[in-house]
């Protein structure tokens, strides 16, 4: 961080090996979040990903996102806490990892699918590991994830026949790892329903 101009943010989030998400996140994934010092692949689903960097900065955590220049942050609360990094040069994954050493929650993304040797990945694993944030990436895939997570749009709440707006959706995700546990999380407003359902 010292490197970019600046100083590691003071930490107001509690220091455990999980990155709490709160209650939507609960059943679906390990613990009821991310994993600190691990890599967690996402899908390319931006309202999914949003959701996840709201859900930290909303508990006071600081988050980073490399290489996504077209995210729409619309959704997030507490945008002075997030570091937008949209062109991050030749070399995004050494980016992802200084900032990993100092923030709670790295989205790395990459506009298309790559795959990240052993020998690439090595210098990123190991500054995820010396620091305490969980890393996110999108469409880079690392050797063994410590989980996989898939969401899909699985319905919207506010539009009737010709007429109306759209309020929330409905998104199944799904996240892969030692166990595998899918449910039906709630984005945005939907008056007179429960937010989550959980299927094992």
């Amino acid at each position: 961080m010292a490197a970019m101009g600046g100083e590691a943010p003071e930490r107001v989030v509690p220091e455990t090996d999980t990155l709490a998400l709160g209650e939507k996140f609960r059943t679906v994934l390990p613990d009821g979040g991310l994993p600190r010092r691990a890599v967690s692949q996402v899908s390319d689903t931006p309202a999914l990903v949003v959701e996840i960097l709201d859900a930290v900065t909303a508990e006071g955590g600081f988050a980073a996102v490399v290489g996504w220049p077209d995210l729409s942050y619309a959704g997030i609360a507490a945008l002075d806490q997030i570091i937008a990094v949209p062109e991050p040069g030749i070399d995004p994954l050494s980016v992802a990892g200084v900032l990993a050493e100092g923030l709670d929650l790295v989205v790395l993304h990459t506009a298309q699918p790559i795959n990240v040797s052993p020998v690439r990945a090595r210098p990123l694993l190991a500054r995820v590991r010396k620091g305490r944030a969980a890393l996110v990436t999108v469409n880079a895939h690392v050797p063994s994830p410590a989980l996989s997570i898939t969401g899909r749009v699985a319905g919207f709440h506010g539009i009737g026949r010709g007429a109306g707006r759209i309020m929330g959706m409905d998104m199944r995700v799904e996240a892969a790892g030692h166990r595998t546990a899918s449910a039906t999380i709630t984005l945005g407003q939907t008056p007179g329903r429960v937010g989550l359902k959980a299927v094992k």
